[in-house]
C-alpha cells in the first residue's frame, strides 16, 4: 500500500525556497496520482519546520521528518529513504538548482527499465575554480576506487525500490552516496541537464564542507591511499638505503665525508613530510573505523508528520499485485 512515487528532499535553512518548490513539485507529480515528497528538515535554523507542518496539514502528500540537530546532507538523505515508501525514489535538493520538471523524463527511464537514473550536471555557469576541483576530485575518485563516477554527477537521482532497500539495509555510519551506488551495481543511465539559479539564499556548502565530502568520498571508496601510503613508505626508504651505502662508500673508499647540510635538512624534511603525510592518511581510516565501531546512528528524528492513509489507487496496486503473486504460487 505504498505511494507509487516518493520524492525525498534535505532542507536546511531554505524557508524561502520551499513554497515554490512544493508548488512546482505538485504541478510536477499530479499526472501520477499518488505520490508522496517527504522533506527532511536538516535541523535548518529558520522557519522551515513550520512551512513544512504548514504543508502537511494542507496535502499529507507533502511529510516531513524533522531531525534535532544538523547531521549533514548525506544523513539527511538516509533519513529520507529510510522512511521513503514509493516504488521509485527520487533525490533532490531544495535550493531549486535541481529542477523538478525534469521528474517526467527520469520516471521515463525509470519504466523502462532501468534502476537508477544519474542526472549528470553540465557546469557550464560555475566558476573556473569550481569546475578545476570538481573535475580533479571526480578523477582522483575514479583512479583509487573500483568503479567510476561520472563528472558533474550529484545527489540528484532516482532510484527503484529494490536500490533503496539496498542503500537502507548497509548500515554504513560513513555515507558517500554518489560512490556508494555505482558501487551496488543495479542498472543505470545518465542525463545530463543544466542547474538551475538558486532563488532565494545562498549555498549552505562551505569550502570546509565540500573538502570534508572529498575526504569521506575519497576513504569511503578504496582502501587503496593506505596501500599507495605503504610503496610510498617502501621507496623512501629504499631511496634512503641506497644514500647510505653511497655515503659509507665515499667514507671508506675516497676517504673524504659528504659535505652539504642543505643536501642533510632537505632529506630529513622531506622523510618528514611523508611520514606525517602516511599518518594522516592512517588517521582518516582509523577514525572512520571508530565512526562504525560506536555504532551511532546517522540521524536523530525530532518529529514527523503523521503517516497518511493509502489512496484508492495504492490499495488497487497492491491487490493486483498480491492476486498476481497468488496466481504464480498455484501454477506452481
Amino acid at each position: 500500500m505504498s505511494p507509487n512515487i516518493s520524492v525525498v528532499i534535505p532542507a536546511y535553512n531554505e524557508a524561502e525556497n520551499l513554497p515554490v518548490l512544493k508548488q512546482r513539485l505538485a504541478g510536477v507529480l499530479e499526472p501520477y496520482g499518488d505520490f508522496e515528497v517527504l522533506f527532511v528538515d536538516d535541523g535548518s535554523r529558520d522557519r522551515s519546520i513550520e512551512i513544512l507542518r504548514s504543508f502537511n496539514e494542507a496535502d499529507p502528500r507533502f511529510a516531513y521528518v524533522s531531525l534535532v540537530r544538523n547531521f549533514g546532507h548525506q544523513n539527511a538523505l538516509k533519513a529520507g529513504l529510510d522512511a521513503a515508501l514509493g516504488d521509485c525514489v527520487i533525490m533532490l535538493d531544495a535550493d531549486l538548482q535541481h529542477p523538478p520538471e525534469l521528474i517526467p523524463e527520469m520516471i521515463e527511464r525509470w519504466r523502462q527499465g532501468f534502476e537508477v537514473v544519474n542526472m549528470i550536471r553540465r557546469d557550464d555557469g560555475t566558476s573556473a575554480f569550481k569546475r578545476l576541483t570538481s573535475r580533479c576530485f571526480y578523477r582522483l575518485v575514479n583512479a583509487i576506487s573500483d568503479y567510476q563516477i561520472r563528472s558533474g554527477a550529484a545527489d540528484f537521482r532516482l532510484l527503484d525500490r529494490k536500490v533503496v532497500d539496498a542503500v537502507v539495509g548497509l548500515g554504513e555510519r560513513t555515507l558517500f552516496l554518489r560512490g556508494l551506488i555505482p558501487w551496488l551495481g543495479f542498472r543505470h543511465c545518465d542525463i545530463d541537464y543544466v542547474p538551475d539559479a538558486r532563488l532565494h539564499g545562498s549555498s549552505q556548502y562551505s569550502l570546509r564542507r565540500m573538502l570534508a565530502l572529498a575526504v569521506d568520498g575519497i576513504t569511503a571508496s578504496s582502501i587503496r591511499p593506505l596501500r599507495l601510503s605503504t610503496v610510498l613508505g617502501v621507496v623512501m626508504s629504499t631511496l634512503a638505503m641506497i644514500y647510505v651505502v653511497y655515503a659509507l662508500a665515499i667514507k671508506l673508499f675516497v676517504g673524504t665525508a659528504i659535505s652539504g647540510w642543505t643536501s642533510l635538512l632537505v632529506g630529513v624534511m622531506l622523510m618528514g613530510g611523508v611520514q606525517l603525510m602516511i599518518l594522516g592518511i592512517l588517521g582518516e581510516y582509523l577514525g572512520k573505523v571508530l565512526v562504525e565501531i560506536k555504532g551511532r546512528p546517522n540521524y536523530i528524528v525530532r518529529e514527523k508528520s503523521q503517516a497518511r492513509a493509502p489512496s484508492t489507487a495504492s490499495v488497487g496496486r497492491s491487490s493486483a499485485a498480491l492476486r498476481t503473486v497468488t496466481a504464480e504460487r498455484k501454477s506452481r
